[in-house]
């Protein structure tokens, strides 16, 4: 595939934007950069009334909760580390809110574990929270749950949540802004002779061994997370730029042409979403009747009334291959009901869901971003 250029960010549709911790909060007071913070977020309102949508990863809770609760700078106990996460969480939430608010956007604070994208009950509800708060205009800042997340359920670094965010959202460009202006064939503080590379088209055993591991200062990432992310980002069709982030406008910036490394996306989102559902095991099947066929057909979601028989036991979020009544196979989707709950609702309108189970239900079976027909 071709390589990218500075156009994708102008072109792209739905934007993940990873903000690390040194570039929110000085690295020697502790203190949030407010004079930054305010010049990015003209970046994302001009991103925004452009028609893109734009979700925020944004590190810098325990940044900040260092500086709140009087915590020194070097390396905290966990226990310490999830304290100062809850008390900086705050701070760091009303920062993006109250940059944001003078362009008329809307903030909303997600916070998740590696458990979240780990079990597909929990990956279903954060993708249709975030779903739904960017069809509401809002911009999503995403952070990990530090106040919860042991070393056993932590993604470890934001540069390997934003890779997930990106392909839950079905992003089409991951900008990851750091404290250099990307992959490099060496060290350039070690290695006067390290070259720029300004675009990766696939990434082999080479461009790996490039990336070395070192984080700087507040931040745990170093360029070996961020080609990992990269990876996991291209596999799911999404492109990615890393690019210096520290002076004001970082995204403006990158827009006119700021250097950066461009990685190019194997598949589209849409392609790549679709091989991924189609590749799981079926845990049921899911029989339809003619007109919820046809809807299929004409790319619709697969509504309870068009069910007509549930076989299997699967939870919400599980993988159900899709038939018609006469037993051919249509495709496989995610459900977003139990096989009891589906089973009660068959045949009924979305409108009756609620007093058939006691509680509100989504008003589809399976939609059709989770389906592969």
């Amino acid at each position: 595939m071709a390589s990218l250029t500075a156009t994708s960010l102008s072109n792209a549709k739905r934007i993940v934007i990873k903000i690390g911790s040194a570039l929110l909060v000085d690295r020697k007071t502790g203190d949030l950069r407010r004079p930054w913070l305010i010049a990015i977020a003209e970046d994302i309102a001009e991103l925004r009334a452009r028609g893109a949508d734009v979700v925020l990863v944004s590190s810098g809770s325990i940044a900040l909760g260092r500086g709140i609760l009087g915590l020194p700078m070097s390396e905290l106990p966990l226990e310490q580390s999830q304290a100062a996460a809850a008390a900086g969480q705050i701070s760091l939430a009303r920062a993006w809110q109250e940059a944001l608010a003078p362009h008329g956007l809307t903030t909303a604070q997600v916070l998740v574990t590696l458990e979240d994208s780990a079990d597909r009950r929990r990956y279903l509800n954060s993708r249709a929270t975030l779903s739904t708060l960017l069809g509401f205009g809002a911009v999503p800042i995403v952070n990990e749950n530090d106040t919860v997340a042991t070393d056993e359920i932590r993604y470890g670094d934001n540069d390997r949540l934003a890779a997930q965010v990106a392909a839950t959202v079905g992003a089409d460009l991951l900008v990851l802004l750091s404290d250099v202006d990307g992959l490099y064939t060496g060290n350039p503080n070690t290695d006067p002779t390290a070259q720029h590379i300004e675009a990766v088209d696939k990434i082999t055993p080479e461009i790996e061994a490039m990336a070395g591991d070192a984080g700087s200062g507040l931040s745990k990432g170093g360029m070996k997370t961020k080609v990992l992310a990269a990876k996991a980002a291209t596999a799911s069709g999404c492109a990615m730029a890393i690019t210096h982030g520290a002076e004001a406008h970082p995204l403006r910036r990158l827009a006119e042409g700021a250097r950066a490394t461009w990685f190019t996306p194997q598949l589209d989102p849409h392609a790549a979403r679709k091989r991924w559902i189609a590749a799981m095991k079926p845990q049921g099947v899911l029989t339809i009747d003619a007109g919820a066929c046809e809807a299929l057909a004409k790319g619709k979601s697969l509504l309870p009334a068009g069910l007509a028989k549930v076989e299997g036991r699967f939870g919400r979020g599980d993988p159900i291959t899709i038939q018609s009544e006469s037993g051919e196979t249509l495709g496989q989707g995610l459900c977003r009901y139990t096989a009891s709950e589906a089973t009660q609702i068959a045949g009924r309108q979305s409108s009756e869901i609620e007093a058939i189970l006691g509680y509100p239900g989504r008003a589809v079976l399976i939609h059709r971003d989770d389906m592969a027909v």
